[in-house]
C-alpha cells in the first residue's frame, strides 16, 4: 500500500541526506544537538548557572520541544515505527529528550541530556564521510562475529578474579584492607586490568607473590580481545557507502548502486 505523499516527502527529508532539504535538516539538527550539549555543560558551572541559569533552561526546553516534534515525525513517517523505536538511533533519540521532562519532577536529571552527543554520530552519514562509516560498519560486524569468543573470554576473566580475590581474602584478611571477598575481587579486577589504584595492597610475601602472578596474567589477557576482534576485522570486506535508509526495516548498509534493500528486498 502506497504511503501518503506528505509522509514520503518528510521521510526523505528526515531520514535521508541525499537531497538538499534532507542535508539541511540534518545539519540544522546537528547544530541544535551540539548547542544543547554545550548549554548543559555550561549550566553545570556554578557561576554561569547563577548568572544565566534561566536562559540556559529556556534554550534547553526550546531545543527539547523541537527534538520531541522531530521524534514524533520520525514515528509518523517511517513504515514500521516499532522498528525505529527499538533501533540504535531510535533509542538514542528517545533518551535524548526524556531527561528534560524527567527533570521537571526530579531536579538534576537534565544533566543526562549529554547523551545527545551520541546523536552526532549521524554526522558521518550526513556529510558522506563513508570511509569512516565503512570502518564503523566493519568494527560493528567484527564485534558481532566475535561475540561468542568474547563471552567465553569474559567468563574466564570473571572466574579468575573470583578465585584470586577469594584466595587473597584468605591470605591477607581484614588487617591488610581485604575486609570481604567482594572487596578482594575488586582488588583483583583492578590488578588484572593493570589499573592499580593502590588503595588496597597485599603485605605478606605470599600475597605479593599472588599479586605479581595476577599482574603478569593481566598483561597476557589484555591482548586477547584485541586479537579476536582484529582477526574478525581482517576477514571482513565492507564496501557499503550508500547513505539511503530502508523505510521498511531501517537497514542502511547498502551498496552504491543499490535499488532494493539487501535485507528485506523492498525498493529504496
Amino acid at each position: 500500500m502506497k504511503r501518503p505523499a506528505w509522509k514520503e516527502k518528510w521521510y526523505r527529508v528526515i531520514f535521508e541526506a541525499d537531497t538538499p532539504s534532507g542535508k539541511l535538516f540534518d545539519v540544522t539538527l546537528l547544530i541544535a544537538i551540539a548547542l544543547s550539549v554545550v548549554i548543559v555543560m555550561l549550566d553545570s558551572v556554578s557561576d554561569l548557572h547563577l548568572k544565566y541559569g534561566q536562559y540556559f533552561l529556556t534554550i534547553e526546553w526550546v531545543v527539547t520541544v523541537l527534538f520531541t516534534i522531530e521524534y514524533i515525525l520520525r514515528l509518523l513517517t517511517v513504515i514500521k515505527p516499532i522498528k525505529y523505536i527499538f533501533s540504535f538511533y531510535g533509542i538514542i533519540d528517545f533518551l535524548s529528550i526524556i531527561p528534560t521532562y524527567i527533570s521537571y519532577f526530579f531536579g538534576g536529571s537534565h544533566f543526562l541530556i549529554v547523551i545527545r552527543v551520541l546523536r552526532l554520530l549521524r554526522i558521518f552519514r550526513v556529510f558522506k564521510l563513508m570511509r569512516y562509516v565503512s570502518a564503523a560498519n566493519t568494527l560493528k560486524t567484527a564485534l558481532q562475529n566475535s561475540k561468542a569468543k568474547i563471552i567465553v573470554f569474559l567468563e574466564v576473566v570473571l572466574t579468575t578474579v573470583v578465585i584470586v580475590g577469594s584466595m587473597m581474602y584468605l591470605i591477607e584478611g581484614p588487617e591488610s584492607g581485604f575486609t570481604s571477598i567482594p572487596i578482594s575481587i575488586y582488588w583483583a579486577i583492578v590488578t588484572l586490568t593493570t589499573v592499580g589504584y593502590g588503595d588496597i595492597a597485599p603485605l605478606t610475601v605470599l600475597g605479593q607473590s599472588l599479586a605479581s602472578l595476577l599482574m603478569i596474567i593481566g598483561y597476557a589477557i589484555i591482548a586477547v580481545p584485541t586479537g579476536i576482534i582484529t582477526t574478525e576485522m581482517y576477514k571482513i570486506k565492507n564496501h557499503n557507502s550508500n547513505t539511503q535508509l530502508c523505510s521498511h526495516c531501517l537497514f542502511d548498509q547498502h551498496d552504491d548502486d543499490a535499488i532494493f534493500c539487501k535485507k528485506c528486498g523492498k525498493k529504496l
